[in-house]
């Protein structure tokens, strides 16, 4: 708890005194970590501080024709699945900080299909809170994410707590429980372990809970 009142706090800081510049904090997780929950309470926790508005990695997803298209469509989630350059530009676009408005995409999870130009960020969000699993995952492909960050946070989350919410994900869409086990042990569960294992350390580690059984 503590933790997670300091990064307010800083991250307040960060968009009012290092410059009248733009700023983008990267939450970080493995799925099933809580990236987009946190994100979005931080965001309620900043309102009438700063004006902030959230931009997640999801909305990146390439498009199921591509991922058929590529024979894909199973590892959807993993990190070759993902527009990382449409990220990276659209990134450079809000650090820019023209004064235009920027459309980003955003991934609907009742369809599991991202809509382009779902949302708007608007010239005055001085704070950006983007959330994903891969932002920093030290790969060549995904590196180059990280000069855009101004603040890091990683939400660490046991491995068999992610298995758990992760399952009661599936579990909400209907899926069979032999469907959802095919699912976690066939990409779910190793996208987290790459994420656990293969990312960069971050600026702040926040302990996201465990639920109760």
């Amino acid at each position: 708890m503590k933790k997670k009142l300091d990064l307010v706090s800083l991250a307040e800081h960060l968009a009012k005194t290092q410059s009248k510049a733009r700023r983008i904090v990267a939450i970080v997780g493995a799925p099933g970590a809580g990236k987009s929950t946190f994100s979005e309470a931080l965001q309620v926790e900043l309102s009438g501080r700063v004006h902030s508005d959230l931009l997640s990695m999801d909305g990146f997803h390439f498009d199921d024709i591509v991922l058929n298209a590529r024979g894909d469509r199973s590892r959807k989630g993993a990190p070759h699945t993902f527009d990382v350059k449409g990220f990276a530009t659209t990134l450079a676009r809000l650090v820019q900080d023209n004064g235009d408005e920027v459309a980003v995409p955003v991934f609907d999870r009742s369809i599991e299909i991202a809509r382009a130009g779902a949302r708007i960020i608007k010239p005055e969000a001085r704070l950006i809170i983007s959330d994903g699993n891969y932002l920093l995952l030290d790969d060549p492909s995904w590196i180059p994410l990280q000069n855009f960050f101004d603040l890091t946070v990683f939400l660490k989350v046991p491995e068999q707590e992610l298995e758990k919410r992760l399952f009661a994900r599936w579990k909400a869409f209907g899926l069979s429980e032999e469907e959802i086990r095919v699912k976690l042990e066939g990409n779910d569960l190793i996208n987290a372990r790459l994420v656990l294992r293969s990312s960069r350390p971050a600026d702040i580690t926040i302990n996201n809970g465990v639920s109760r059984p």
